[in-house]
């Protein structure tokens, strides 16, 4: 293989990204469409970009990334996820100043489930004491 590929898997809510980093001029692909195409949100793209920005490589690589489940907000954040732990893979002193900015931090929270004998996952039914 004569191109180094460096890969992280980013996730966040129900949203799973593998990410492949590979030496290019700063092309970001996702599941095959660019980006703007893709996201159609800014906030989106620039999510999916800090790592680059903070890190200052954004023009040295072209990203290529497939994400599966969750939505939109979800998968932007997965692909940051993944674009973080890629970038650690190709240089480890990046990893304090990611780790600073809460790159690597796996956004734990998720939707949490309905109960049974209430309306949701909080939501009571209406209580009458009459």
């Amino acid at each position: 293989m004569s191109e180094l590929t460096y890969y992280g898997t980013g996730r966040r809510k129900t949203a799973t990204a593998r990410v492949f980093l590979r030496q290019g001029a700063g092309e970001i692909v996702v599941n095959g469409r660019g980006v703007d195409q893709y996201f159609a949100n800014e906030v989106l793209k620039m999510v999916i970009k800090q790592p680059l920005q903070l890190t200052e490589t954004s023009e040295h690589f072209d990203i290529r990334a497939t994400v599966e489940g969750g939505g939109s907000a979800g998968q932007a954040g997965a692909v940051r996820h993944g674009i973080t732990r890629a970038l650690v893979e190709y240089n480890e002193e990046l990893r304090p100043k990611l780790k600073a900015a809460g790159f690597l931090t796996r956004d734990p929270r998720k939707k949490e489930r309905k109960k049974y004998g209430q309306k949701g996952a909080r939501a009571r039914y209406q209580f009458s004491k009459r």
